[in-house]
């Protein structure tokens, strides 16, 4: 496991998703996870609320490399930073069709 150090929040890398995430997703092939919010989202938080885990975007990097072979139209470097834009949406209460009703990459 590797993190990023320019982020605040932990950023985590591995290779694929853990098996029991892929389960809880209903994901069958590690390969259609790239990225993932590991948190509560702004939007959805309280100054009531107890501290817990501390929120996560993680980044998973052979997922990643093998949707840049299979597109072949994008930078490896673009596509590392939008799954991590992405992710971060997530952070701020973004759900994925909030994401993609602004973002053309994602159709």
């Amino acid at each position: 496991m590797r993190r990023l150090k320019h982020c605040r929040n932990n950023s985590e890398i591995e290779d694929f998703a853990g098996k029991e995430i892929l389960e809880d997703l209903g994901i069958d092939d590690p390969t259609e996870l790239t990225g993932l919010y590991d948190g509560i989202p702004l939007t959805e938080r309280s100054v009531s609320d107890q501290p817990g885990q501390p929120n996560a975007i993680w980044l998973f990097r052979r997922a990643i490399v093998d949707e840049w072979v299979e597109r072949g139209d994008v930078a490896l470097p673009d596509l590392v930073a939008h799954v991590m834009v992405h992710e971060l949406a997530h952070h701020f209460g973004w759900s994925d069709n909030d994401i993609a009703a602004i973002d053309e990459w994602w159709i």
